[in-house]
């Protein structure tokens, strides 16, 4: 759903300029809050500085409901806040959220996944047909990310080098079915935090390992055996991390001890995804999908 200047989209339900909600203020837009971990010093003056942590940011919406001389209209507005952040789907789910889509001039729309806090209105002026509203959500995750998502699929390389350079000379080399095929590719975060991949691994391989090349930071499954249909997806984003089948079943046992979906992200930026497996019919493919990341609006 395509959102206009100074608009918001609550779940599917757009606020703001241009529509029967005035939005007046918004706060906790900006900087989130601080978990800090700072230690008083023993026998000394001061303290000692420990790592700063994002806190869950709070948004709050000074709004009003302007339907004049239409009282049973504006009932029906707040009666579709409250279905859009009802939803057992999301109340009663861990990780769960609804989305919250934001546009301001000149930028990109941006998207929060938040819960609903208070949705209260103040009935004392509705029979002229307005209804003052105080909205509050909280994002677990205080990040801003982009609200299209972007996919790249990588399959399984075949030739050792890479490719042919000429002059080709013999003897030339290529893979066999008992050497883990290699293949890079090239994801790009053009925002200006760290975003958080969902990699779906389809079959058919086997022994698969997927490595972010700056970081060095890797996730191994050397244990999978996938045949043919079915997949297998690592979710690193905050408040999922998981790794499931295709039906849904538990597929964490797979991952290597050493393996830290909470540390695979991709930096802003261009970067180099590489993954291998033992795949001798060369159609076996990863699946990257990322939503860009913002430190700010």
């Amino acid at each position: 759903m395509p959102l206009e200047d100074w608009q918001y989209d609550l779940g599917g339900v757009v606020i703001g300029a241009g529509t029967n909600v005035n939005v007046i203020e918004t706060t906790g837009l900006g900087r989130p809050p601080v978990r800090e971990s700072d230690v008083d010093q023993p026998s000394m003056d001061g303290q000692f500085a420990g790592p700063d942590y994002w806190g869950g940011r709070q948004i709050q919406f000074d709004a009003a409901i302007k339907i004049p001389g239409n009282p049973a209209a504006c009932h029906d507005m707040v009666a579709a806040l409250q279905a859009v952040t009802d939803p057992a789907s999301v109340r009663l789910v861990g990780g769960q959220g609804m989305a919250l889509r934001i546009k301001r001039p000149g930028r990109p729309v941006k998207r929060l996944t938040v819960r609903a806090r208070k949705v209260d209105p103040e009935y004392g002026q509705v029979i002229h047909g307005y209804v003052p509203l105080d909205l509050e959500f909280l994002a677990h995750d205080p990040t801003f990310y982009a609200d299209t998502p972007s996919t790249t699929e990588l399959p399984l390389g075949w030739l050792t080098g890479g490719g042919f350079a000429a002059p080709v000379v013999a003897p030339i080399y290529v893979q066999d079915g008992t050497v883990a095929a290699d293949r890079p590719g090239w994801v790009t975060n053009a925002g200006t935090a760290a975003a958080w991949p969902v990699l779906r691994v389809m079959g058919p391989c086997a022994n698969v390992t997927i490595t972010h090349v700056a970081s060095g930071r890797s996730l191994a499954l050397p244990t999978l055996n996938l045949p043919a249909g079915r997949w297998v997806e690592i979710d690193t984003r905050p408040g999922f991390r998981t790794v499931t089948w295709d039906n849904g079943g538990n597929a964490s046992t797979y991952l290597s001890p050493a393996s830290r979906i909470d540390l695979f992200s991709i930096p802003p930026g261009v970067s180099e995804m590489r993954w291998t497996a033992f795949d001798s019919t060369n159609s076996g493919r990863l699946r990257v999908t990322w939503r860009d990341a913002y430190i700010a609006l």
